[in-house]
């Protein structure tokens, strides 16, 4: 595999997502309100949303080429979306890909922010979810670099 870079799309380029997630048959889409990411090897390999939700994000929209798989392509895009966030990032996914987001620091969260609980509960009707979060300070800060006293 030629090398990965993981990018912000902006403007026009958002489309560039919305485009993969057809080519790949999913009936994802790119959150209107967020941001679109990708991952890039000879053309788009992966992509994700991340909106701003309370004090953090939510991430949307995950999907890796199945071609692709295995390869870490999904956890490079995750930190390079992450990287320069603060407060926690939350996700819906189901139960069997638990262990998969887990490596990648998540865990299942019982508590949410209003708007995110009543989209579970709605989505909970027709699907089985779990909800997640990872949760992340700034890169300025890190474990026993506090100034919180």
């Amino acid at each position: 595999m030629t090398a990965l870079h993981c990018t912000l799309l902006t403007g026009p380029e958002r489309r560039l997502l919305e485009h993969f997630y057809k080519q790949q048959g999913s009936r994802m889409r790119a959150a209107n309100d967020g941001e679109s990411w990708v991952a890039r090897s000879d053309g788009i390999v992966a992509g994700l949303c991340l909106s701003n939700v309370a004090d953090g994000h939510w991430l949307t929209g995950l999907l890796v080429a199945p071609q692709q798989r295995g390869r870490g392509v999904a956890a490079q895009l995750v930190e390079a979306a992450l990287a320069e966030r603060s407060g926690p990032t939350w996700l819906f996914c189901h139960p069997d890909l638990t262990a998969f987001y887990q490596r990648l620091g998540f865990s299942t969260s019982a508590q949410l922010p209003e708007a995110l609980a009543s989209r579970l509960q709605r989505y909970q009707r027709s699907k089985t979810l779990l909800a997640m979060v990872r949760a992340q300070s700034s890169r300025s800060s890190s474990p026993g670099n506090s100034t919180s006293v």
